[in-house]
C-alpha cells in the first residue's frame, strides 16, 4: 500500500498520518517535537472544553498557543451544549486550520457532564452540535467518534452519515465502544463499514502501533488516513518510519541512543521555554518514561526523574543514565 496525500476540505495534507490529540500530551511542545522528527501531516492538540472557551478561561486560552509551529493544525473542541460549541467555534477557527468535534473521549469526568463519547448516545443532540460547529466556522470541521457507546449502541456508521449530511469534511473512527476504553482489540471492520457508507475521508483510529499495522489497516478497510495516538509517545519518529515503510516497503533503522539524547534534551528546553522550570521538570516525568521504555535500567531512570526538581538536576540525570 502507497503513502498518498489527504485532502480535507481545502486543505491538502503533505501525507495521509495524523497525530491524535490526547489529553494531558499533545501541547506545543510535543507537537512540534513529533513534527520535526516524524512529519505527520497533520496533527491535532489536545482537547479543550467549548464553555471554558467561551468563559474565556486563561488556562484554557493558553493551550491554543500555536505559535511559530508549522502549519497545518487542528484543535479539537469538546461540549454538549450546541450553542456554546458554534460560540467556541469562531474562536477556535481563527486559530486554527481545522476544527474537530470530539465525539469518542472515554474518560468519566468528560462522559458524566454528557460530553465526549456520551454523545453517541443521543445522535439527535450529536447532530445539533454538528450543524452548530460547521455553521459557525470558517475552516473545515472534522468530527471523531468511537465505534460507538457500547455493544447495544453501535452507531459508527450512522452517525459518519450525518455528519457527511450536515457538512463534516472528514471523519475519524476509532474502532473500540466506549464500554471497552482501551482493552482488547480495535475493531477495523467497522472503519470499513464506515468507509463503505460516506464519500468523505475517512480516517482510521486503534491499534497501529508499528509499520505492518499501518499497512494492514489502510489494507483491511481502505480508510483514506490513519491516526496514530499511543503509539506516538516516546516515538516521534513512528510517522516518518510509516511513510517510508508505505513508500517503499522497507524498514527504517533503529532510532540511536544519541538521537533519543538530543531529542528529548529539546523536548524538555521547549517546555521550559513554554511552561516554565516548575511545571517542565514535572511534565518531563511523563514523557522520560515513555522515551527510555524498553531501554537498560529504565525503572531506575524513571524514578531518579520523578524527583527532579530543577533543570540542573533533570540534565545531569539524563546526561548520567545515556553516557552509562
Amino acid at each position: 500500500m502507497d503513502a498518498k496525500k489527504l485532502k480535507i476540505g481545502n486543505i491538502e495534507l503533505e501525507n495521509n498520518l495524523i497525530l491524535a490529540p490526547m489529553a494531558g500530551v499533545t501541547d506545543l511542545p510535543f507537537r512540534i517535537i513529533t513534527k520535526k522528527y516524524g512529519n505527520p501531516g497533520l496533527v491535532c492538540n489536545e482537547m479543550v472544553s467549548s464553555k471554558a472557551i467561551c468563559f474565556h478561561d486563561e488556562k484554557t486560552l493558553k493551550m491554543l498557543n500555536c505559535e511559530q509551529e508549522k502549519k497545518p493544525i487542528s484543535m479539537q473542541i469538546f461540549g454538549s451544549d450546541p450553542q456554546i460549541m458554534g460560540e467556541a467555534t469562531k474562536v477556535i477557527s481563527e486559530i486554527a486550520d481545522i476544527v474537530d468535534i470530539n465525539m469518542g473521549c472515554p474518560a468519566p469526568k468528560v462522559v458524566k457532564n454528557g460530553d465526549g463519547s456520551r454523545l453517541l448516545l443521543d445522535l439527535a443532540l450529536a447532530r445539533e452540535i454538528i450543524v452548530q460547529v460547521v455553521e459557525n466556522s470558517t475552516k473545515p470541521v472534522t468530527l471523531k467518534i468511537r465505534k460507538g457507546w457500547d455493544k447495544e449502541h453501535i452507531v459508527a456508521v450512522e452517525l459518519a452519515r450525518i455528519a457527511e449530511e450536515c457538512g463534516v469534511q472528514a471523519i475519524t473512527v476509532h474502532g473500540r465502544t466506549r464500554d471497552e476504553f482501551y482493552s482488547g482489540r480495535a475493531d477495523w471492520e467497522i472503519i470499513r463499514q464506515v468507509k463503505d457508507s460516506v464519500r468523505i475521508p475517512v480516517i482510521g483510529n486503534g491499534d497501529i502501533k508499528c509499520e505492518e499495522d499501518a499497512n494492514k489497516m489502510l489494507e483491511e478497510t481502505g480508510c483514506d488516513g490513519l491516526m496514530i495516538g499511543r503509539a506516538a509517545l516516546g516515538n516521534p519518529w513512528i510517522f516518518k518510519q510509516i511513510n517510508e515503510y508505505l513508500q517503499n516497503g522497507e524498514k527504517s533503522e533503529e532510532i540511536s541512543q544519541t538521537q533519543k539524547f538530543n531529542v528529548i534534551k529539546e523536548h524538555f528546553e521547549l517546555l521550559l521555554e513554554e511552561k516554565g522550570e516548575y511545571t517542565a521538570t514535572r511534565e518531563i516525568r511523563k514523557h522520560i518514561a515513555w522515551y527510555v521504555k524498553g531501554m537498560k535500567n529504565a525503572t531506575v531512570m524513571r524514578e531518579a526523574i520523578n524527583r527532579v526538581e530543577s533543570k540542573e538536576e533533570f540534565e545531569k540525570i539524563l546526561r548520567e543514565y545515556f553516557e552509562f
